[in-house]
């Protein structure tokens, strides 16, 4: 089994965080006992109620710093901030955004933000959205982490959360989905900050990694995408029909829906039918247990394994392949049988 880690810089959002294991398939054949035991167990410990604050996007005083309303140290003043998108000017990257009161700095009003590439293609006139501000010495003010603020959508994804927690909980050291079981319901958000929920891939065949945006190493996150869009390709040069691809981030606090609309256009996926998912970190966090992945953050690094599943049109998982040294075409192979 080889190793990989990389410091992330702290105060700078483009610092890498990456370790990984397993590149040949080391974990391949865990069983209950070696995987969910490492993983469900901690999890089954934690309160049931902490789904639906985390379903908000928040994890305050996280290692991963998400919005919680404080100033975030000596680099940057940051607000948690709610509002009203009025128009998204994508080519020179800017919000206007009608806001709520800042209590104790700003009051209510419409105002220009600057954001990213991605969270200005997502955006949409009317959208309630809740972020980060970030004022700065010039007198611009930028916003990050922006999440839709829906109650509906929030509230459609906390249930989601709610009900991966009850059941990873309920299920103990048995959370750990083996080879033919179904796999659980889920609600999170994708590239374009839609709610996805996972009955809708009932009566297809769907094909699920893990990765996040910022790993820095060629062979790990960044080869998995790689080899998911040659998946996504062949499968369609074969003829195969009811196929979706989705990967779900292991850093959902950095990795919102703008953020993987940039990284999706960075790397040409076509998101036909190519789902970016993240959500709230502890449904993220079920989910891993469920699907057997391993992620830690453990100081300033992120440990995690690598995992690709095939899901057939009953939901059942059919395949499976652990590390980086699968084939896109031996899962095509069984996506047209």
């Amino acid at each position: 089994m080889k190793s990989y880690a990389s410091a992330r810089t702290a105060g700078k959002a483009v610092a890498a965080l990456c370790a990984a294991v397993a590149l040949t398939g080391g974990w391949t054949g865990c069983g209950k006992a070696d995987v969910a035991g490492k993983t469900a167990e901690g999890a089954a410990k934690e309160k049931t109620g902490g789904a639906a604050a985390a379903a908000a996007g928040e994890k305050k005083g996280g290692a991963a710093g998400a919005a919680g309303g404080e100033k975030k140290g000596a680099a940057a003043e940051r607000y948690t901030i709610t509002g009203v998108v009025v128009a998204a000017d994508v080519a020179k990257k800017i919000l206007i955004v009608t806001h709520d009161e800042i209590p104790g700095y700003m009051p209510a009003m419409t105002m220009e933000f600057l954001v990213s590439a991605g969270d200005a293609a997502v955006a949409k006139p009317g959208q309630k959205i809740r972020a980060e501000m970030i004022p700065s010495k010039d007198g611009d003010f930028r916003l990050e982490k922006i999440w839709p603020d829906e109650k509906a959508v929030v509230d459609a994804v906390a249930a989601g959360a709610m009900k991966l927690r009850q059941e990873t909980f309920t299920r103990g050291k048995n959370a750990y989905r083996e080879m033919g079981e179904t796999i659980p319901d889920f609600a999170l958000y994708d590239q374009e900050g839609r709610v996805v929920q996972s009955g809708r891939f009932r009566g297809k065949m769907v094909m699920i990694n893990f990765i996040f945006t910022r790993c820095p190493v060629a062979t790990m996150c960044p080869a998995s995408t790689t080899k998911m869009i040659a998946a996504q390709k062949q499968a369609a040069e074969a003829g195969a029909k009811a196929i979706e691809f989705v990967s779900i981030t292991l850093e959902p606090a950095y990795d919102t829906p703008g953020v993987l609309k940039e990284y999706a256009v960075a790397r040409g996926i076509d998101t036909t039918n190519f789902s970016l998912l993240t959500g709230p970190e502890a449904a993220v966090r079920d989910l891993l247990t469920q699907f057997g992945v391993i992620a830690e953050l453990k100081g300033e690094l992120l440990q995690h394994t690598l995992t690709t599943l095939l899901v057939g049109d009953d939901g059942k998982i059919v395949h499976r392949a652990d590390g980086s040294a699968w084939e896109p075409k031996d899962f095509v192979a069984r996506m047209k049988k």
